[in-house]
């Protein structure tokens, strides 16, 4: 939850880069966690649970048209991670890692833990995943993200 990142940040005073106090970058970060809401996480989280969960569920395959639309939508809310948040910077609120940085990333992860690698043909969104998880370390980057990432040998 975003309520308990932002509370985690402000109690364990956390490095300024994860929830900046300059204002400017702060609202940065702001903006695209308010953003987020309704477009990363549930475009992503629909690709996730029509490739993964769905089946599970519901044996037959999803029709081929239905999932093509999920994936249009994803690839919809793409655009403006890169043009209006990222805007040609290393990161979202400028040049560190913030916790925006970190919550796109991981939404972004669960269509790829679907088998949905929404970073092929995009350099710029590659590129900054690259800084991010460098950021947050490579090793621990990939314990987070194993059990997303191996969903689908479970």
């Amino acid at each position: 939850s975003i309520a308990i990142l932002l509370y985690l940040a402000r109690k364990f005073k956390t490095p300024d880069h994860w929830y900046p106090s300059d204002l400017q970058k702060r609202a940065r970060v702001d903006e695209y966690l308010s953003w987020q809401h309704i477009t990363i996480r549930a475009k992503g989280s629909k690709v996730f649970l029509f490739k993964v969960l769905m089946p599970l569920l519901s044996p037959p395959p999803l029709p081929l048209d239905k999932m093509e639309g999920v994936i249009a939508d994803l690839n919809f809310v793409l655009p403006p991670l890169e043009e209006k948040f990222l805007q040609g910077k290393p990161f979202i609120a400028g040049n560190e890692v913030s916790l925006a940085d970190l919550v796109a990333l991981v939404e972004l992860m669960q269509p790829v833990g679907a088998g949905y690698n929404l970073f092929e043909g995009k350099p710029r969104l590659a590129e900054w995943r690259k800084r991010v998880e460098e950021a947050v370390g490579k090793q621990l980057f990939q314990e987070a993200h194993e059990g997303i990432l191996n969903i689908k040998n479970v």
